[in-house]
């Protein structure tokens, strides 16, 4: 190693190693000298002919274009495209013919620099290898009246060639900072991009050329309707582009992969025609990105609207635009999406667990045009979980974007419990059982909010208990069926247990979801109900009782539940009840029959009947919401119902002087009635006012203290402990706990008695009473009506007081026989 080391130092101190290395330098310098010289040699002929040089330019140009240049400026860079001649033009400005009409320069350039072959030159062509454009503005402009500023190229003689045969076939384009604008007012079409920087190697075949493009831009506007905004706006744009274009398709074709708009990349394929009268272009674009990074880069009218959704992981998503540069109105747009496992975010909350496919176009109908009316999104095998519950949407169309449209179908299959997800817990609770639903819908969509909805379908609930709050109603072991026609809701198998209750309903809803979002006031819930058993203070309670309402919390399932309970109480029902046995207080009835309404918690009876102890009774009322009570207004007929049971089941109205057991008969009665009822569904006492007729046949009193106390005054021998009257009738008008007597006329075995006066539940008693003394025993023999009624009051005549004295019914002589 050594050795070779050794030889190698000798060898670069031998005279012939010396007289390489200087005839190497003599070439160099050469080279160098030969460079020098050429470049002088350049400048010098550039200098000498710069004259003729600017004048075969502006030939070129004067050749091809029919309106005017302006070019400040032409300077030679000495070693720029060495070597080739770059030439430097400055201040340049080029206008069509038609400037003075728009004001729309086509070209205004601080610095274009155009590469000369010298060889062309030198045989007095010009061949341009390369153009680098600096500081300037290209606007491209359509007016609405059709003129525009790029008619500015001559058209070549087809037979006759140019004077200068120049090959015109630029091979490298090079911009920096050049505002590029695109506008057409006919078309609404507006191209706004500040170019950072564009780098351009050309490759020619003939007519036709390639080039491998990198572009650097801002997207200031690109608006295919500027009615509806533009897309990608002020966004940075860059990335290498694949540019072909093909002479005998007069066509650009674009194609790039991993393309950056903003902060996203992009795969986009696109092809531009150069025809003068028809443009017509499309453009592919395929990317993953997030559902609000994509809205983004969309035009206002689109990202308003999409703006209310959101997915949480990126999507896949596939674009075509297909359109005419030349023609007014938007492009078709195509929007493809398949989602899997995803969360969608909803303006109502998160549906979880969601996979679909999806297609948005604006041109849904062929030939109709390409706008919001013609616009769909279709959904197919929609699938995912509201809360906990699972539902699917097989087909689904979204249609005008206008007058927003909403079809398709919705199943779910659901244990009910799972609704405790959406609806408070106070309204309503959920346990066992299990939800069918099959539905078709169509609804219009305003805003975002559902109106004018239709649906068609079932709804199935197995097994199912519901507690509804406010109301303390429990449905147990419920079977319910839902039918959705487009007339009504049909409700059906509903049963309904609340302590001692059980009633069986069904129901019907005309025009049930129209009302249901537009106008809750308006629905009429009809109901026909069937009871084996009902208690009517518990039922009247549950039907007049304001109950509890769901707490105002932050949940947002509230905002449902509040919804809910609003429409619920809103609405108004008419329920046709019927019932095997009913109780009120203490009295049974049987055969029980009544129309219901329900009016804002107004309570209406209408064609009430009941079958009760040995009669009958028809009646009708009104129960109005008085704060923590009701109003009560009530008409009703006593038909022959035993008048002791009667008394007794009705807790004998309160009354203390005598008890049900005290009188027997058949009472028949009508009363007018007013008084106020308590929230659990009894009678406040003392609150009654009105009016009311009775009449008790095959009457008798047993032990009747208001007699007995006068009989032992009056009638020493008689027995007055038992009388049976064959008439027993009068008319009175309550006021509280005062009952207005008039005409109160008792005719019975043991004496005849009138009553008039006041007789108070409590204190305050004050009647009149007119007793014949003579024994009516035989009376009940005469059967004219004019001698029996002579008769009644021959003979000496009581005439007495019956008054309140410390809570205690006191006998005194009415020494002015006055009538009370």
């Amino acid at each position: 190693m050594n050795q070779y080391l050794q030889r190698t130092k000798s060898y670069f101190q031998t005279i012939n190693f010396r007289k390489i290395i200087k005839r190497i330098g003599f070439l160099f310098l050469g080279i160098v000298a030969f460079l020098v010289i050429a470049s002088a040699v350049l400048s010098v002929y550039f200098k000498n002919n710069k004259e003729e040089i600017v004048t075969q330019i502006n030939a070129k140009i004067n050749e091809n274009i029919t309106g005017t240049i302006v070019i400040g400026d032409i300077n030679y860079k000495f070693f720029k495209g060495f070597p080739n001649m770059t030439l430097a033009l400055s201040q340049v400005e080029l206008k069509d013919s038609l400037w003075a009409l728009h004001k729309r320069t086509l070209l205004k350039a601080e610095q274009i620099e155009v590469r000369v072959n010298v060889l062309g030159l030198l045989s007095n062509e010009i061949n341009i290898d390369k153009i680098e454009i600096q500081q300037a503005t290209l606007h491209l402009f359509k007016g609405k009246n059709g003129i525009v500023n790029t008619n500015i190229f001559r058209p070549k003689p087809k037979s006759k060639k140019s004077k200068s045969s120049t090959d015109s076939k630029v091979k490298e384009v090079v911009l920096d900072q050049v505002h590029f604008i695109s506008e057409n007012q006919m078309g609404h079409k507006l191209f706004d991009f500040n170019i950072v920087a564009l780098r351009s190697q050309i490759d020619h075949d003939n007519e036709n050329w390639h080039t491998n493009l990198y572009l650097k831009t801002l997207a200031k506007s690109m608006a295919f309707n500027t009615k509806r905004g533009s897309f990608i706006q002020n966004r940075m744009v860059e990335g290498v582009l694949k540019v072909d274009f093909s002479e005998p398709k007069n066509q650009i074709s674009v194609a790039t992969e991993n393309f950056g708009i903003g902060e996203e990349f992009f795969d986009i394929n696109a092809h531009f025609s150069l025809d003068k009268n028809k443009s017509p272009f499309d453009i592919a674009i395929k990317t993953t990105i997030l559902w609000r990074d994509a809205s983004a880069l969309l035009s206002a009218n689109i990202s308003t609207k999409i703006n209310q959704f959101d997915l949480k992981k990126p999507i896949d998503v596939g674009c075509t635009i297909i359109g005419d540069m030349n023609v007014t109105g938007d492009p078709e747009i195509v929007v493809t999406t398949k989602i899997k496992n995803n969360e969608l975010k909803i303006p109502d909350g998160i549906i979880t667990d969601c996979s679909f496919g999806a297609t948005f176009t604006n041109q849904y109908k062929k030939g109709a045009g390409c706008n919001d009316i013609n616009s769909t999104i279709t959904l197919t095998d929609f699938s995912g979980k509201y809360k906990t519950i699972p539902f699917a949407i097989p087909i689904g169309i979204i249609s005008n974007f206008e007058k927003t449209t909403a079809a398709g179908s919705f199943k779910s299959d659901f244990p009910v419990s799972r609704l405790n997800e959406i609806v408070n817990e106070d309204l309503m609770h959920f346990s066992d059982g299990q939800a069918k639903v099959n539905l078709d819908f169509k609804f219009d969509v305003v805003n975002l909010k559902i109106q004018k909805p239709l649906f068609t379908g079932s709804v199935a609930v197995k097994n199912a208990t519901v507690n509804y709050g406010p109301r303390n109603l429990t449905f147990v072991k419920t079977d319910i069926q839902l039918d959705f026609t487009e007339q009504a809701l049909l409700i059906k198998k509903i049963n309904f247990k609340d302590r001692r209750n059980m009633v069986f309903m069904e129901g019907k809803i005309d025009n049930f979801l129209t009302l249901y979002y537009e106008n809750p006031e308006k629905m009429v819930v009809n109901w026909d109900i069937y009871a084996p058993f009902l208690d009517v203070k518990q039922f009247i309670g549950v039907f007049t009782s304001t109950g509890k309402k769901a707490p105002k919390t932050k949940d947002k399932k509230d905002d449902f539940s509040d919804e809910l309970y609003s429409v619920i109480e809103m609405s108004q029902m008419a329920l046709n009840v019927k019932a095997d046995k009913i109780v009120y207080s203490k009295l049974e009835a049987t055969n029980a029959k009544a129309t219901i309404l329900l009016l804002n918690n107004k309570l209406i009876v209408k064609n009430g009947w009941v079958q009760s102890v040995g009669g009958n009774i028809a009646f009708d009322g009104e129960l109005v919401p008085d704060g923590d009570d009701f109003l009560l207004e009530s008409n009703a007929k006593i038909n022959r119902v035993n008048i002791g049971r009667f008394l007794a089941g009705l807790n004998n109205f309160g009354i203390q002087s005598f008890e049900p057991k005290n009188i027997e008969g058949f009472l028949t009665a009508s009363a007018a009635l007013k008084g106020k009822l308590l929230s659990g569904g009894e009678l406040k006492t003392n609150s009654l006012s009105g009016a009311a007729k009775f009449k008790v046949a095959q009457g008798a009193l047993i032990d009747f203290k208001p007699i007995t106390n006068i009989g032992k005054f009056a009638f020493p021998f008689r027995n007055v402990n038992h009388i049976v009257f064959s008439d027993l009738s009068g008319n009175f008008k309550i006021n509280g706990d005062l009952v207005n007597v008039n005409d109160l006329k008792v005719s019975s075995n043991v004496l005849n008695l009138d009553v008039n006066g006041v007789y108070s539940f409590n204190r305050g008693t004050n009647l009149a009473m007119t007793i014949p003394l003579r024994n009516p025993k035989n009376d009940e023999l005469i059967t004219d009506e004019a001698e029996k009624a002579e008769k009644r009051t021959k003979g000496i005549v009581l005439h007495l007081l019956a008054v309140d004295v410390d809570g205690k019914i006191k006998i005194r002589w009415n020494k002015d026989h006055e009538k009370l």
